[in-house]
């Protein structure tokens, strides 16, 4: 159990972090970069929580939501543990890693909230209703989280199963924002060169 009894420690007026592990890093480095885009992803998705509440039939896709964040601590805590050899990533007691069984229930539940809903005819523009514009605007900044995992993989090792599971993550909001559309019909069609003319 996490315990915290003092919020500021000023080690890190210096401009370094300390990662699991106990080594610092420069705040700017990429790996902190990566823990703090899915930090943003992970509040995106609490400000979409709470535009959902209230929305009829979105009930399930807040309590799904709750989980993700869940898994996004993990993932942000795989993020600062550095791996003892190049593709050590394996969980413990004592060290969270994203699992290949967290990847495949995204895929899972993607599948089952696509089947309910009517194929595309066009790309669409990011709204519909309050709740979906807050689920699109969480994909997107998730979409930034992956790039920069994928930036920090560049210099340190990185599990791989973090960077698959935000890959999905993103394609599961893109999915579930049309799940909350009214199953897609709420959807807003892009109409490309619609207002050239205009």
């Amino acid at each position: 159990m996490v315990k915290l009894n003092k919020i500021y420690t000023r080690t890190g007026d210096d401009g370094t972090t300390g990662l699991v592990d106990g080594s610092r890093v420069a705040k700017t480095d990429p790996r902190m970069a990566a823990i703090g885009e899915v930090d943003e992803a992970n509040s995106a998705i609490g400000v979409a929580i709470v535009a959902l509440v209230g929305q009829g039939g979105a009930s399930d896709i807040a309590t799904a939501l709750t989980r993700i964040q869940n898994d996004l601590f993990d993932l942000g805590a795989d993020l600062a543990t550095p791996a003892a050899t190049e593709d050590d990533f394996a969980p413990s007691e004592m060290v969270l890693r994203i699992v290949p069984q967290q990847v495949t229930r995204l895929e899972a539940e993607i599948d089952a909230m696509n089947a309910h809903l009517a194929p595309l005819r066009s790309f669409i523009l990011p709204g519909g209703s309050a709740g979906a514009a807050a689920v699109h605007l969480a994909r997107a900044i998730t979409r930034r989280a992956e790039r920069a995992a994928v930036a920090a993989a560049q210099t340190v090792p990185i599990n791989p199963q973090l960077v698959a599971y935000l890959n999905r993550l993103s394609d599961y909001l893109f999915v579930a924002s049309r799940y909350v559309n009214q199953n897609g019909a709420g959807d807003v069609l892009w109409v490309p060169g619609a207002s050239r003319d205009a």
